[in-house]
């Protein structure tokens, strides 16, 4: 499936105060794009618009030429979201954690492809480990063993690297250039500083140019 997400004047409210407005988006296939904006300043109530968890205040969002009111399942069996916690059941094992997050994306995978998307991530040997057992590290690690098991090819991450050691760092910054690179596309939020050469986009709230 084709990336293909339009943002149209977009504007965002809290508490009867205004983050943004006038926020055009466009995010087609082989796009990696991070969203800047200081503290307040509606990052992540940008992203949860994105993915169909708040409505915007006004502006619209299509999908393929679609308002996506109307195309919402085929907008999100195309989409993987990550948000700034790690979304994972404390009580649930590693194992458990991505079988519970393979159903809700009306997956059911094996306990092989569970197995290598944890290996993935540097947590072979802790498949049976309680989440609540394991480093903030850790648990971000299992989160982001979602993307090997769950193929979607766009992507929204929300400070992604966030609890991550340097090795960590490394490989979450390689498999996000890789899933662009073979086509995918991902919307992120992070203070991570990628190379001026990778290509990658900042938005600063609707000004939109190369990583420089």
């Amino acid at each position: 499936m084709r990336v293909d997400l339009r943002g149209h004047h977009l504007a965002c409210e809290r508490d009867e105060r205004e983050l943004f407005k006038g926020f055009e988006l466009n995010v087609v296939d082989g796009v990696m794009l991070r969203i800047e904006g200081p503290n307040g300043s509606g990052k992540t109530s940008l992203l949860k618009m994105l993915s169909g968890q708040l409505l915007p205040a006004s502006g619209k969002l299509e999908w393929h030429g679609r308002a996506l009111s109307r195309v919402r399942e085929s907008y999100l069996s195309a989409l993987l979201y990550i948000g700034h916690t790690p979304g994972v059941g404390k009580s649930l094992t590693a194992q458990e954690n991505l079988e519970w997050s393979a159903g809700l994306a009306g997956l059911r995978a094996s306990s092989a492809a569970i197995n290598q998307a944890l290996a993935s991530v540097a947590l072979y040997g802790f498949e049976d480990v309680p989440a609540s057992q394991l480093s903030a590290g850790q648990q971000r690690r299992i989160a982001l063993a979602r993307l090997e098991l769950i193929a979607r090819p766009l992507w929204i991450l929300d400070e992604p690297f966030t609890a991550l050691d340097r090795e960590g760092v490394a490989w979450l910054e390689q498999r996000l250039l890789a899933h662009r690179d073979a086509g995918g596309a991902v919307i992120m939020t992070t203070h991570h500083a990628f190379r001026a050469d990778d290509g990658v986009q900042t938005m600063r709230l609707g000004v939109l140019h190369d990583e420089a």
